[in-house]
């Protein structure tokens, strides 16, 4: 399904949210913003779509807010009409990223920007083409963060080098966001479709209640004392504990197989 600068695809348990606006290099627009918002309930209402991957078309990944737009509104209208967006828009994509219960890829092919790296940063794994890179351009147009980056940025990379990416709105090439924590690995370009194809193949067909499990405790302890982790890891475990794929996994255990999850 393709909706205004963004094309939604489901295929064996992986449902991939692609930005389709290589003119504009994906630069999102009022219509994408509800798209992808809308793309978002759509993958985590459906059972069957195991794992979900972000990705964009052409030479970006997703620049952020298209300016052009930006600046009509402006021109237009009041600046609370502009800035309506971040609570309408922005910030539910965040927290319908962030609280998926099914494992998330960032596929980065190219260039991330504002917004853009902001929504790479909410994936649980971002795997990057080695001519891709990453840019925190907030600075440069005279505005603070959002999209969670001054959340997701000092969890990723530790707040000082974080206020470093903010303040400085430097490039930040594919083999440095490896080294400081930003990418999970980085992938020739000529191989990069085909990994993350096989990598989304991969968690589609493991224990999605186990993974989404992960994810929320994960998230959850970045606030959180040890006394209420290991409680909040407790409830996993119970949680998981009576799912049909620990079942399943002893079973196969038992029986000197490989498992097979059904991601239930």
């Amino acid at each position: 399904m393709t909706t205004s600068g963004l094309r939604l695809e489901v295929s064996d348990g992986v449902g991939t949210l692609t930005f389709d606006r290589p003119e504009a290099l994906n630069a999102l627009d009022l219509a994408t913003k509800t798209a992808l918002l809308a793309g978002l309930g759509e993958l985590a209402a459906d059972e069957g779509v195991r794992c979900v991957v972000l990705t964009g078309t052409g030479r970006a990944f997703c620049v952020g807010q298209d300016l052009r737009e930006h600046v009509a509104g402006l021109t237009a209208g009041t600046p609370e009409d502009v800035w309506r967006t971040v609570p309408e828009h922005y910030n539910p994509i965040a927290l319908a990223l962030h609280t998926l219960d099914k494992p998330v890829v960032a596929a980065v092919n190219g260039v991330a920007a504002g917004a853009g790296a902001s929504l790479a940063f909410l994936a649980d794994l971002r795997v990057v083409a080695a001519s891709a890179s990453f840019t925190l351009a907030f600075a440069g147009v005279g505005l603070s963060a959002d999209t969670g980056a001054s959340w997701t940025l000092p969890r990723l990379v530790g707040p000082t080098r974080a206020l470093d990416l903010l303040y400085s709105g430097r490039r930040v090439g594919a083999e440095e966001a490896l080294a400081i924590g930003l990418a999970t690995e980085v992938v020739a370009d000529e191989d990069f479709a085909e990994h993350v194809q096989q990598l989304a193949a991969r968690l589609a067909a493991g224990p999605t209640l186990a993974f989404g499990t992960m994810r929320r405790a994960v998230a959850a302890a970045a606030g959180q004392p040890l006394a209420a982790a290991l409680e909040t890891e407790a409830e996993g475990m119970r949680r998981t504990g009576a799912s049909a794929d620990h079942r399943a996994a002893v079973e196969a255990f038992l029986a000197r197989r490989p498992a097979s999850f059904s991601g239930r």
